[in-house]
């Protein structure tokens, strides 16, 4: 059976999944010779239709790591945006070169519930939300070549009817418990990020890109909203007006560069 097209569909608040996603679709695309389709639903707007697939679709997800799992807020369009029939699929974790964790088991198994065959998985590296210290620049040249090849071999695996075998990946554990710098549990749950009006030119890019739709392009001073700590708002100030000044954000951040800044392997599964 050919495969008509590859939906790349994906959860970018900072570009890298996005990245990620395009650069292995195009690279299956090209192989098998099949259309894309892209599905970003970083957005609100990018999750109000349920996403249906066939036998002869393929779907690739690509989701970040948020405390070693789906992102908690997104978890449920994960469960409930998307139905397959026996569609063969690939789930890949972008990580901040700390640690996937459970994410990809945890990919894994709301896929199958939805009626996918996963065939194969893979962990990136990519650069840290909280700081570029972690992984800076990553996905790089090199990354970005492993994953056209990762592509490649997953199109020759299609149509065998395999199920990839994530090894300890497909534990789901709790999520990570982020620590401050003197290994005390830090509380940043409610942290929200705030402006400095000298650098702000009221542009309301920000309220654009929030995942939650919790800026008002009216009063973009306020997260009036829930805030997921994706950082999408201050990566794409162009006026680098957007931050946290959460003490235990910080004092995490620290903590993230004093002991995972050693780069990372990425991994595939197949």
């Amino acid at each position: 059976m050919k495969i008509k097209g590859i939906t790349a569909a994906f959860f970018s608040p900072t570009g890298n999944c996005e990245k990620i996603a395009k650069c292995f679709a195009n690279a299956f695309a090209e192989t098998g010779e099949c259309n894309i389709n892209i599905c970003d639903f970083t957005l609100p707007e990018g999750r109000k239709s349920v996403l249906e697939l066939g036998k002869d679709d393929y779907l690739l997800m690509v989701l970040p790591a948020y405390a070693g799992r789906i992102p908690n807020k997104i978890l449920p369009w994960v469960q409930e945006g998307f139905r397959g029939n026996e569609t063969e699929a690939t789930a890949i974790v972008s990580f901040g070169n700390r640690n996937p964790d459970s994410t990809l088991g945890e990919m894994k198994r709301e896929l199958t519930r939805n009626g996918f065959n996963l065939i194969s998985a893979g962990a990136v590296v990519s650069e840290h939300a909280f700081t570029s210290a972690l992984a800076g620049g990553r996905p790089d040249g090199k990354d970005m070549e492993a994953i056209r090849k990762f592509a490649r071999m997953t199109y020759e695996e299609t149509g065998k009817g395999k199920c990839v075998d994530l090894k300890s990946r497909e534990v789901v554990e709790d999520y990570y418990v982020p620590k401050r710098s003197d290994g005390k549990p830090a509380l940043f749950l409610k942290a929200k990020p705030v402006k400095d009006d000298a650098k702000c030119n009221n542009c309301g890019l920000c309220a654009g890109v929030c995942p939650m739709g919790s800026i008002s392009v009216e009063n973009t001073e306020k997260c009036t909203g829930i805030c997921i700590k994706c950082h999408g708002c201050i990566r794409k100030c162009p006026k680098g007006a957007r931050f946290f000044d959460n003490e235990d954000l910080i004092s995490h951040r620290e903590m993230l560069i004093n002991n995972f800044a050693k780069p990372c392997e990425n991994e595939f599964y197949i």
